[in-house]
């Protein structure tokens, strides 16, 4: 065995610097779209209906706080009710398999779950023109299995 081949199984430098700038990639597009599509979402209420828009936006004498606060603090709230109820679920999960470490909850669920059948060499068509042709195509191989 040389050296070479040796040497490339241990990770680099460049490797993690990698997964760190790939991580950061995600992480800002994916804020990036949820701003975005936060803007969108406001920009259509407001073009739809600006009298109730800026009432909701100053509060008025009926409300004894701006309806976006209130909005506001709900979202606040429900994301920490998702992540503690998901970070709960997920650690519950794994104290109930009784792994160690993260190879062992992946051996011991690969283990538990169904296999995923190969499909080498594909049992029907992989190219489609469109969507149309897509659609189509789910259509008539369920309509022909229905048949038989």
């Amino acid at each position: 065995m040389s050296q070479e081949s040796n040497n490339s199984t241990l990770p680099t430098n460049e490797d993690e610097n990698f997964k760190v700038k790939a991580g950061i990639y995600l992480v800002s597009v994916t804020g990036l779209s949820a701003i975005i599509g936060f803007g969108a979402t406001l920009a259509a209420v407001r073009k739809q209906d600006a009298k109730y828009f800026g009432k909701g936006m100053a509060g008025g004498l009926e409300m004894s706080e701006p309806a976006v606060s209130v909005a506001f603090r709900a979202l606040g709230w429900g994301t920490l009710y998702a992540f503690t109820g998901c970070g709960i679920l997920f650690y519950s999960i794994w104290k109930l398999s009784g792994a160690e470490s993260l190879h062992d909850f992946r051996n011991k669920m690969g283990a538990i779950l169904p296999r995923i059948p190969k499909n080498n060499p594909p049992q029907g068509r992989t190219e489609f023109t469109g969507m149309n042709d897509l659609l189509d195509y789910l259509a008539n191989s369920k309509s022909s299995s229905d048949k038989k």
